[in-house]
């Protein structure tokens, strides 16, 4: 309890120091208790942010994951080490498969992405048809994103057996990315699962911010 009220002193002074209207509330529970602590804040916020601390607590970081992403409907920014945490980046990618998820990712990230000077919609494997992808794959958010003001180009990608998430990752350092949206898959009951993959995803990748939804 003393280390929680030294860091939100810390925290406080740093916030006081930008003239911005803040609030820095703090809780003191066992590990049953994280989620729901989590929830309840998350579902009066727009956004989660996920920092390096986090992702090094096994523990914890999926109950936050758990709280704040599966029980609220809202997004979570994970940043990983190295990483520059921000909501008004130059370059976006997005992993875009035609599903609800990946749906719910780019309209929670409307206005990043429509403030971006460049965005790209990556596509892995796409297939042609009249119903998911449509006959041009990923030009339906594309139109979309068009609509809203965002600069966007589609690129169509081969994994040639690689997996997605490599062909994403390098994708991101190929254009100079400053952030990747993209969705979250999976129940509730995987949320260790969903944790372990983006760590992973984060270990021997570019350090970039992912923002995710569902």
């Amino acid at each position: 309890m003393a280390n929680l009220e030294k860091t939100s002193r810390e925290i406080h002074k740093v916030l006081r120091a930008t003239w911005r209207c803040y609030d820095v509330d703090t809780e003191h529970c066992d590990k049953a208790g994280v989620g729901d602590a989590v929830r309840q804040r998350a579902l009066c916020t727009d956004l989660t942010i996920v920092g390096p601390a986090l992702l090094n607590e096994t523990s914890l970081g999926p109950l936050v994951i758990h709280g704040s992403l599966f029980d609220t409907g809202k997004p979570v920014l994970v940043v990983p080490e190295g990483a520059e945490a921000t909501l008004s980046p130059r370059r976006v990618l997005v992993g875009w498969d035609s599903r609800v998820e990946a749906s719910r990712s780019v309209r929670e990230a409307l206005d990043l992405l429509s403030g971006a000077e460049e965005v790209r919609v990556a596509v892995v494997d796409p297939e042609a048809t009249c119903t998911g992808n449509g006959a041009e794959p990923g030009a339906d958010i594309a139109a979309y994103l068009t609509r809203h003001g965002a600069r966007v180009w589609v690129d169509r990608l081969a994994s040639r057996g690689k997996p997605v998430a490599t062909v994403l990752a390098q994708h991101a350092i190929d254009t100079s990315a400053d952030v990747i949206v993209m969705g979250a898959y999976g129940s509730r009951r995987l949320r260790e699962r969903l944790f372990g993959s983006v760590t992973r995803w984060i270990v021997g990748k570019p350090p970039l911010p992912l923002f995710l939804a569902r």
